[in-house]
C-alpha cells in the first residue's frame, strides 16, 4: 500500500482528501505546515508528497527544497491556485514531479498521484542485474546465458559515465528494466528519472510533453507548462520506443544531444538543460532511416552505447530460472503458495517461440497462477493459456463469443447513423479490455498492465484516452 502526505493549512481540504484517498487504498498522513511535512520526510518511509504552495511560516517552495534535500528521488505534486502558479512551475523547474491548480479535479489527480508513484517506484526500487531466483526481488534481470553476460558488462562499464545510450530489442525483452538499472547504478541515481513513451503519447501532445509550452502557445494553453525533460534537469529521461517519434519531433531530440537545450513550445527562450538521455526502441533504425522515417544524425547521437537485448528464443537456458522467479514475484503478488511447475511443463516452455518475450513468459505465469488451485503448473494449466495468446483470427474462429462481436460489429456497420470507423470499432473493444483488466485487478494498474501485456505509461495513456476512471465521482476538491 503506497503512502502519501498530503501539507496543506486548509484543515476542511486535508480531511477530506485524506478520506478520499483512503477509500482509495492509500495510507495516508498529513500536515499543516511545511515544518511539520519535512518532519514527517525524515522519520517516515513514503511514496508521494502531494504540496500546498501557500503555506504558514515555511513556504511550498521552501518546504519542497528541503525534501529534496532529505530524499531527491521522492515524488511531489504540488498544489495552487492561480496566484502562485509561478511559485508551482518554480518548483517543477527544480524537480517536483508537476503541479495542478485549485480547485482540481478528481478523477485528474488521481491519474496524477498514479503517474507519480509509479515514477517513484521505478527510481526506488532496485533492479538486480543478473539476480538469482532463490532470493526474491520484484524487478531484476534474470539469467547467466551468454548474452545477457554481455548484457550485465555494458550496463556496468556505461553506467558510471554520462554516455547516451540507446536500448534495441524485440518488444517484451526487457529494455525498461535495462534502463532502470542503468540510472540506478549510474552517477545522476540520486536525481529525477522521467520515462517518457513516444508511443503511449498522442502525437500532438507529444512535443508539449516532452518540450513544456508558453502561454497562449495554442488553443487552451492558458498557463506556462514545464515539460518532462526540463523537470528532469540534472537527471535521466528514457525515451522509450523512440524509433516511433515523429520526424519533426527527432529534431528536437538532436538539439537537445548535440547543444544541451531546448525552446518551449511558442516560446523564442533557449533553455539550457543538463540531462543524460537513454533511448529504447524494438524497431530496426537502419531500415527506418532507408524507408525516411528516422534520422540518420539522430541515431549517431544515440547510439554512443549501444545495448542489444536478445529475445528469448535465443536464451533458452534462462526460461527455467526466469520462470522460478515469476512464480516468486506472483506468487507474493497474489499472497499464495509458490506452487512451483512441473518438469514436462517446463519442457512445453523451452520449446516454445515466445513472439512476445519475457512479457509473454511473465504474463502466462501470472495468468496460470490467478487460476491456480495449488497444484504444480501442470502442461494443462499452460497450454491453454498459450493457445489463448495466438493471433485473434485463429481464437475466434469458431468462437461463440466472436459471434457476438461480429453481430455488434454489423449492426453498427448496417446502421448508417453510427460511426463506422475503423478506430471506432478498435476503440470500442480496446476501453472494453481496459475496462475488464482493471476489474481483475481491483484497480491495480500495474497488474492491469501485466494482464494486457502493456506497459504502465501505455494502460495510463488509455485510461485517459477512454476517460476511464477508477472512481465514479467527478466531484471537484478546493
Amino acid at each position: 500500500m503506497a503512502k502519501i502526505l498530503i501539507i496543506d493549512d486548509d484543515d476542511q481540504l486535508r480531511i477530506s482528501f485524506s478520506k478520499l484517498l483512503t477509500e482509495e487504498n492509500y495510507d495516508v498522513v498529513s500536515a499543516a505546515s511545511g515544518e511539520a511535512g519535512v518532519e514527517i520526510v525524515n522519520t517516515t518511509p513514503l511514496d508521494l508528497v502531494i504540496l500546498d504552495v501557500r503555506l504558514p511560516g515555511m513556504n511550498g517552495l521552501e518546504t519542497f527544497k528541503e525534501i529534496k534535500k532529505i530524499d531527491g528521488t521522492l515524488p511531489t505534486i504540488i498544489v495552487t491556485a492561480f496566484g502562485t502558479t509561478d511559485t508551482a512551475i518554480e518548483a517543477t523547474k527544480a524537480g517536483a514531479f508537476d503541479y495542478l491548480l485549485k480547485p482540481f479535479d478528481i478523477p485528474e489527480m488521481l491519474n496524477l498521484i498514479t503517474q507519480a508513484i509509479d515514477a517513484g517506484y521505478c527510481m526506488r526500487t532496485p533492479v538486480h542485474v543478473g539476480a538469482e531466483p532463490s532470493t526474491y526481488s520484484p524487478d531484476a534481470i534474470v539469467g547467466q546465458s551468454p548474452g545477457m553476460q554481455k548484457v550485465y558488462k555494458t550496463i556496468g562499464r556505461v553506467a558510471q559515465t554520462d554516455a547516451t545510450v540507446l536500448i534495441q530489442g524485440e518488444s517484451g525483452t526487457g529494455k525498461e528494466l535495462v534502463a532502470r538499472a542503468v540510472y540506478q547504478h549510474g552517477i545522476r541515481s540520486d536525481k529525477n528519472f522521467s520515462i517518457i513513451n513516444c508511443v503511449a503519447i498522442p502525437e500532438n501532445l507529444l512535443e508539449s510533453e516532452l518540450f513544456g509550452f508558453e502561454k497562449g502557445a495554442f488553443t487552451g494553453a492558458a498557463r506556462r507548462h514545464i515539460g518532462k525533460i526540463e523537470q528532469a534537469n540534472g537527471g535521466t529521461v528514457f525515451l522509450d520506443e523512440i524509433g516511433d517519434m515523429p520526424i519533426s519531433i527527432q529534431a528536437k531530440i538532436l538539439r537537445l544531444l548535440q547543444e544541451r537545450c531546448i525552446e518551449r513550445l511558442g516560446g523564442d527562450e533557449t533553455i539550457p538543460v543538463d540531462v543524460r538521455i537513454i533511448a529504447a526502441t524494438n524497431r530496426d533504425l537502419k531500415s527506418a532511416i532507408a524507408q525516411g522515417l528516422f534520422r540518420e544524425d539522430l541515431y549517431f547521437r544515440l547510439k554512443v552505447v549501444t545495448i542489444e537485448l536478445p529475445p528469448l528464443r535465443d536464451r533458452i537456458e534462462d526460461i527455467q530460472p526466469l520462470t522460478a522467479h515469476y512464480l516468486k514475484r506472483f506468487s507474493h503478488e497474489l499472497k499464495i503458495d509458490n506452487p512451483g511447475i512441473r518438469e514436462e511443463a517446463l519442457d512445453l516452455l523451452k520449446k516454445y517461440e515466445w513472439p512476445g518475450n519475457i512479457r509473454e513468459l511473465a504474463n502466462l505465469i501470472h495468468k496460470a497462477l490467478i487460476f491456480n488451485r495449488g497444484n504444480p503448473l501442470s502442461v494443462s494449466d499452460l497450454s491453454q493459456i498459450i493457445r489463448k495468446q495466438e493471433t485473434p483470427g485463429e481464437i475466434y474462429q469458431d468462437s461463440t463469443q466472436a459471434e457476438t462481436i461480429r453481430q455488434w460489429v454489423h449492426a453498427c456497420l448496417s446502421d448508417p447513423s453510427n460511426d463506422h470507423s475503423f478506430e471506432f470499432f478498435s476503440d470500442t473493444i480496446c476501453a472494453m479490455a481496459v475496462e475488464e483488466a482493471l476489474k481483475i485487478s481491483n484497480g491495480n494498474r500495474s497488474q492491469a498492465a501485466r494482464l494486457l501485456d502493456i506497459s504502465r505509461p501505455t494502460l495510463h495513456a488509455k485510461i485517459d484516452k477512454y476517460g476511464i476512471n477508477t472512481i465514479s465521482s467527478t466531484q471537484i476538491i478546493r
